[in-house]
């Protein structure tokens, strides 16, 4: 059975996903709503000759102009619900500055709510417990900052306590950040080792923006958990599911 959604709501939500990332793909397009890049064309010029401000950058895909605002989304019942479980994770989340974020975006999202749908999102939210992380405890604080500071490839000055319970201060570039049992990783170049290590969020203890840039690095996260997987096949007593997280950890400071 085709999964093709009628022209109407797939122009729709065409327009979302304009909105929310800053160029896209007609294959992107196409595999998202199961229809041909040929139908993707047709779309395009609708909304193209309904006046929507479609930017086409020839070999790379489409864009909405600068500036272009949509009216803001209606969410279906089902969405709704997946904002509320989201919102119910994240506030189980280890790290404050993560918490604190996404509560003024969640309030922002629901303010366009219907009123039915608050008011049954009201049910929900009293009606879902998330067990892990029981005591609501926070141990980091840098999530939000890391985030800005990986998408402006900004060097940053770490102020740290190893594993080993050693003091350190290390100049870093922020690559990626992953997350294990609702605590926090990040991985970056240090400069000190020359050489990509990961240090837990929970055990930085100043983390401080310089003026210094870097270039983005030659590598995607999966080669990076790639290289990690390869680093580990000496070692054949460890599961491949845990080769990962196996060479992370002996990387860790």
């Amino acid at each position: 059975m085709s999964r093709e959604k009628p022209r109407l709501a797939r122009l729709t939500a065409i327009l979302t996903q304009l909105q929310s990332k800053r160029i896209v793909t007609a294959t992107d397009i196409a595999v998202k709503h199961h229809v041909s890049i040929r139908t993707v064309y047709r779309d395009i010029r609708t909304l193209e000759q309904s006046g929507i401000p479609i930017v086409t950058e020839e070999g790379k895909g489409y864009s909405l102009i600068d500036g272009y605002r949509l009216p803001p989304v209606m969410f279906t019942e089902e969405e709704a619900n997946a904002l509320i479980m989201a919102e119910h994770l994240i506030l189980r989340n280890k790290d404050q500055s993560l918490v604190e974020q996404y509560q003024n975006a969640i309030s922002k999202i629901k303010s366009v709510l219907k009123r039915p749908q608050k008011a049954k999102t009201e049910v929900l939210t009293e009606r879902i417990q998330i067990r892990n992380n029981r005591t609501n405890e926070k141990t980091s604080n840098f999530l939000i900052q890391l985030q800005s500071n990986i998408i402006n490839y900004e060097i940053v000055q770490l102020h740290y306590i190893s594993l080993n319970n050693q003091q350190t201060q290390r100049k870093i570039e922020p690559f990626a950040l992953y997350t294990t049992k609702n605590n926090w990783v990040l991985i970056a170049f240090c400069h000190i080792r020359n050489d990509f290590r990961a240090f837990r969020l929970d055990r930085i203890q100043q983390l401080t923006k310089t003026q210094a840039h870097f270039e983005p690095h030659k590598i995607t996260l999966d080669q990076y958990f790639d290289n990690c997987r390869k680093k580990c096949e000496s070692t054949p007593d460890i599961p491949l599911s845990q080769t990962q997280s196996t060479f992370a950890s002996n990387q860790k400071e």
